[in-house]
């Protein structure tokens, strides 16, 4: 994290991504979503364009494809690119508590923000996921 002063205000940036170019007509959603204690989270799925995340209360196993599986915490932040790449696991960590993140997802012009991903592409693509420790 790296820490900066403007004017009075102190920001603190807490990540960076280069996403791809954003087709003209997409739009922009900014969403809390809670997951209750244990959670496993929305099934695999994708998004029409990239996604950012900052973790508000408690923990989340987070996997996408071609990356190991990750625990973010609160206070954290995470993206993800969007479009082929599949989105594995956003669980609650915590078996006692609900968990809590801020996203603001980009959409691309007449896409759906969030699409399942089908049993047999999983197994179709079952070489892109990494090493899982469970």
């Amino acid at each position: 994290m790296q820490t900066m002063n403007i004017g009075n205000n102190e920001v603190v940036l807490l990540g960076t991504a280069m996403p791809p170019e954003l087709p003209q007509g997409s739009h922009v959603m900014t969403a809390t979503i809670e997951l209750p204690p244990g959670d496993p989270g929305t099934p695999p799925h994708r998004h029409s364009g990239p996604v950012f995340g900052y973790m508000l209360e408690g923990e989340m196993i987070f996997e996408l494809e071609g990356e190991p599986e990750r625990v973010i915490k609160a206070g954290e932040a995470f993206w993800e690119p969007g479009g082929d790449v599949i989105h594995y696991r956003s669980a609650n960590n915590l078996p006692d508590r609900v968990s809590k993140f801020l996203v603001v997802m980009v959409c691309a012009p007449g896409r759906e923000m969030l699409v399942l991903v089908s049993p047999e592409e999983l197994e179709q693509r079952k070489d892109r996921r990494t090493f899982r420790p469970n």
